[in-house]
Formats: C-alpha cells, sequence, structure tokens
C-alpha cells in the first residue's frame, strides 16, 4: 500500500516514520509512504504556498495551483489514488473508516494549513475530507501520521501477532477488557484469580464482561450501539451489566 502526504512540512514526519511498526511496515515493503513538498510545485521565486483570502478576513489560505500540481504528480506515479483532505469539517475517522481506507491501494493525504485550502480544491480535486476528532490541529500532518498508522497495523503480516488487530479496542465496537502482566502481585494489587485459572471459558466470560462493563462505564455512547446475542444479553443481565 502506498501512502503520499501532500504538505509543506515533510520534515513533521520523518522521525515517525523511523520507529516501530512503521519502520518496519516500510522496511519490510508492505507499505510505501512519500512525502511531497507542495512548496516544490509554487509558481513564484518564494515558492509562496499560501495568500491572503478574497474578500478580507484573518489569516492565509493555501493556493490551489501548487496543490494541485501536487496531487497529479501523485497520481500519475501510481496511476491514480485516493485524494483525502485532512479537514476539522471533515466526516469523522473511526476504526470503521480505518478498516475500509485498508483496501485501498494508494492513499494522497493533503495536509492543510492557517484557514485552510482554496474552496475549489475542496470541491474539484479532493475525494474525501476526514477529521480525527472535534478539536483544531496546527496542520493536516499529524492527523496524516494517526491516518497511516491506524492503516498498518490492519495490513496482513504487519502485526507480530495476527489476532490483535482483531481483537483490538473498537474491533466489535467497543473497549478492550483489561490486561495483565507479571508480576502477579505488585504493591499488594493482585492479579483477578480467573485469569491465572486455565480455564478458558471462565476467561473468556470475564474478559466479555470486563469489556462491556468499561465500555458501559467509559463510553455509554459506544454502548448504546452494540448489538448482543441472546446468550450474551442474558449474561449481562445477570451481572448487571443491562
Amino acid at each position: 500500500m502506498r501512502f503520499n502526504v501532500l504538505t509543506i512540512f515533510p520534515e513533521l514526519l520523518t522521525s515517525p516514520l523511523k520507529e516501530g511498526m512503521i519502520r518496519r511496515a516500510i522496511q519490510e515493503n508492505r507499505i510505501e509512504v512519500v512525502l511531497t513538498d507542495i512548496r516544490s510545485f509554487a509558481l513564484d521565486k518564494h515558492s509562496m504556498t499560501d495568500d491572503r483570502p478574497f474578500g478580507g478576513g484573518e489569516g492565509m489560505v493555501m493556493k490551489p495551483e501548487p496543490i494541485v500540481a501536487a496531487i497529479r504528480q501523485a497520481k500519475q506515479e501510481k496511476g491514480g489514488g485516493r485524494v483525502i483532505l485532512l479537514s476539522p469539517r471533515g466526516r469523522q475517522y473511526r476504526q470503521k473508516e480505518a478498516e475500509d481506507l485498508a483496501g485501498c491501494d494508494h492513499l494522497i493525504l493533503l495536509c492543510g494549513r492557517y484557514e485552510g485550502v482554496d474552496e475549489r480544491v475542496r470541491e474539484f480535486y479532493v475525494d474525501d475530507e476526514i477529521s480525527i476528532g472535534d478539536y483544531i490541529l496546527t496542520g493536516g500532518e499529524l492527523a496524516a501520521m494517526v491516518i497511516i498508522d491506524s492503516i498498518t497495523r490492519l495490513l496482513p503480516g504487519v502485526l507480530g501477532c495476527e489476532d490483535s488487530a482483531r481483537c483490538d479496542t473498537f474491533s466489535r465496537g467497543g473497549l478492550k477488557y483489561p490486561q495483565y502482566t507479571r508480576p502477579r502481585e505488585f504493591e499488594d494489587h493482585c492479579v483477578p484469580e480467573v485469569l491465572l485459572s486455565g480455564d478458558h471459558a471462565a476467561i473468556a466470560q470475564y474478559r466479555f464482561l470486563a469489556a462491556a462493563g468499561l465500555t458501559r462505564d467509559k463510553r455509554p455512547d459506544l454502548f448504546k450501539s452494540l448489538r448482543f446475542s441472546g446468550s450474551e444479553i442474558k449474561l449481562l443481565k445477570k451481572n448487571g451489566l443491562l
């Protein structure tokens, strides 16, 4: 899979791409990440990529010419691609979006800056707009990195354990059960005995109830949207979770 990030600050992404899972995925040719400097497509000697907004107002707006030229080159290099603008007015990015995008061959991630991009770019050259949350960042670079990370871990062979992505938080729509490791006892705090029992059915039931309880208490919005089987509903009611 290829990610092409269009930005005026490519150095913001170079360090994260050299660490951990992303670095291994690149080395193993499971993903390719290309950082394209929009400034290199500017038309003037000062490499200007922004200008004052028509009609007046605060801040600067990113110019259409260099952005569109960068998009066209990115598409030409790979024979197409889905152009995504990272924008606070885009649709909310959730696990389902990550799973859907993981099926693409080429994503072109456009990182806005300042007051945003010229509206003509949005209207005629962008396929999708995505927001990673209802807050404002100084640019789309961190959002692009979030998308690259969340998609890469879903690709076959990237994670050391193939079940990790399938059993993740949000994989079913809710939060994941609590996790414990050695030591068995730490400062008088003990690991739940059921996890030490070796009884796989009991452990599975404990984890299901723990995950449901965490989701209900910490993310009631998610809990309302969860769908349970008849036997799961009985178990939840028996334990006071419904």
